[in-house]
């Protein structure tokens, strides 16, 4: 691996970083269009392993910086993490049976679809003031460890952290405050990955990875502290704007990609 390379991974790593934890979702829908772009030929589940093990790196990062501004809700992020490892598990053993067009097709629709909605409905739902709350209102905890049980399942067999499907769910219908979901979210996604890649280290999916994952985790832990920082300057339904913008243009370029 040259000197560019390695550069080239830590810089991208930065970015992954900063962006995923604005917006809570991880950073996985960078990493996995990326990754489906220059390692068209890849082993799915190779490029979900590190796909994960970057997030988690980066989540734990985030989480840190969140947790200084008080930020997470740790009952919530507790009891969605418990209910969302045993997906991640199953969706670790499960991507290895999916071939790497059909994963491509699957994965960039569901961006694409899930951007989509989350871009018409901001405006409609999710009014400023609810965004930027500085206190959590009431919430059914059954309701979003139901939907942590599916975001688990998905994010580990699509290799995106579930961020982009967690965040807006917490947020329209557990009625979170944006920044605290996205707190929340982070925190639940680094306990989440981390199953998943263990799983993915004990099948062997990440050998011959590591300097990839290591360059690549220099980054995100460096941009997840300048994420959490600047968070603090947006608004909440710009905080989503943005995350349905690049959910849905990626999952153009990987669709795309897979019905060539």
């Amino acid at each position: 691996m040259g000197p560019e390379v390695i550069i080239g991974l830590i810089f991208f790593g930065v970015l992954v970083g900063a962006l995923g934890t604005l917006i809570g979702a991880g950073g996985g829908f960078l990493l996995m269009p990326a990754f489906l772009i220059f390692y068209k030929d890849a082993d799915p589940a190779v490029l979900t392993a590190v796909s994960l093990a970057i997030i988690c790196a980066n989540a734990a990062s985030g989480s840190i910086a969140y947790a200084r501004m008080k930020r997470i809700n740790y009952r919530a992020g507790s009891l969605f993490a418990i209910a969302a490892i045993p997906g991640a598990i199953i969706g670790a053993i499960v991507i290895n049976y999916i071939p790497i067009k059909a994963f491509d097709i699957i994965f960039g629709f569901t961006m694409i679809l899930a951007g989509t909605y989350l871009f018409i409905s901001v405006e409609k739902r999710l009014n400023s003031q609810t965004a930027d709350a500085k206190t959590i209102p009431p919430y059914n905890i059954k309701v979003g460890i139901v939907i942590s049980m599916f975001v688990g399942l998905l994010s580990s067999l699509l290799g995106i952290g579930g961020g982009i499907i967690h965040v807006p769910m917490m947020v329209y219908l557990l009625r979170f405050p944006v920044h605290f979901a996205t707190a929340t979210s982070h925190f639940t996604l680094a306990i989440m990955t981390l199953a998943g890649t263990i799983v993915h280290i004990y099948k062997g999916d990440l050998a011959g990875q590591w300097p990839t994952v290591l360059f690549l985790a220099a980054g995100v832990i460096t941009g997840a502290q300048i994420g959490a920082r600047i968070s603090q300057r947006f608004k909440g339904a710009l905080i989503v704007k943005l995350l349905a913008v690049a959910v849905a243009l990626a999952g153009l370029r990987v669709a795309y990609q897979g019905l060539l």
